[in-house]
Parts: C-alpha cells; sequence; structure tokens
C-alpha cells in the first residue's frame, strides 16, 4: 500500500469509486465466466483460452487493488475552503506565455483527475510545480523539454 494521499474533489473520487465497482461487478464475473467456458473444453495445460483469461484475471485484479489504494489514499477537498490569492490545488489558473503572448486556462487537480484535453492539469506537471504558492501577477519560469519557457499569471479562480 502507497503512503502517497492524493487530494481529489468529490467527483473526482466518485469517478475512481465508479470505476472499482464496475470492474468488480461486471469486469471481474465476465472473466469468471470466460475460465469457466475455457475449462469445460477440457485439459487446461495446453488451453490458450484458458492461459489468456487467467492472465486477464491477473491484470484485473492487479487494477482492482491499485484502485482500492488509491481510493484509500483519496482526501477529499473542501472547496468552499479554497483560497484564490495563490495558485494552489483546484484553482483554476490563466497563464500567459511572455514570449509569445498565448494565454491558457488549467484547473490544478490530482494525477487521478488530470485530463489535458478537459483543462485539468497534474498538480504534479513542472508546470504546476511551478505555478504553486504564487500571486496575480507573479511570473514563473518553467523547464520544459524544449527549455524554459516564462509564463504570467493572469487571473486565479475557482
Amino acid at each position: 500500500m502507497s503512503n502517497k494521499v492524493s487530494y481529489v474533489t468529490k467527483e473526482g473520487l466518485k469517478k475512481l469509486q465508479d470505476e472499482l465497482e464496475r470492474l468488480q461487478n461486471v469486469e471481474r464475473p465476465k472473466i469468471s465466466k470466460a475460465i469457466g467456458e475455457a475449462i469445460e473444453k477440457g485439459d487446461i495445460s495446453e488451453n490458450a483460452e484458458y492461459d489468456a483469461a487467467k492472465d486477464a484475471q491477473g491484470l484485473l485484479e492487479a487494477k482492482i487493488a491499485q484502485l482500492k489504494d488509491t481510493i484509500a489514499s483519496c482526501r477529499v477537498i473542501d472547496e468552499s475552503q479554497i483560497d484564490t490569492s495563490k495558485v494552489q490545488m483546484l484553482n483554476k489558473v490563466t497563464i500567459k506565455n511572455t514570449k509569445t503572448g498565448a494565454t491558457m486556462t488549467y484547473t490544478l487537480v490530482s494525477e487521478t483527475e488530470a485530463n489535458f484535453k478537459e483543462g485539468k492539469l497534474s498538480i504534479h506537471t513542472p508546470i504546476a510545480q511551478a505555478l504553486v504558492g504564487k500571486k496575480l501577477g507573479d511570473k514563473v519560469m518553467v523547464k520544459v523539454p524544449a527549455g524554459e519557457m516564462e509564463f504570467e499569471i493572469m487571473d486565479i479562480s475557482l
């Protein structure tokens, strides 16, 4: 079991719990049925279907265990206690690339809730790490694979 605490929203925790329930109540019975059908076909020592089903079962059980571990280490953040005077978890931050003038808006979330297409950036990314604790108008340097980029914080909200 990991000791790493993940901070999530209520919605993020619900999503994890729903996924765990789906794996346990839908996927697990499917795999058990596939194993049962493979066993009915006779000699399991040379049965590729049985081997594949057992491998899938092992992977599923590992995923279930990992998800249970993640859920156990989750702490739900009370969104009413979030401050917008400086950048922190669950803030929506608008930043401007000082070189190109391009602006981007990201919500800083836990790794489990990160989804770049939805503008949800993991708190563990280099950009998020550089922004945390900074205030409106601050400029930050971020090391990215292409080198260093400077961003200015244009807005901090919920």
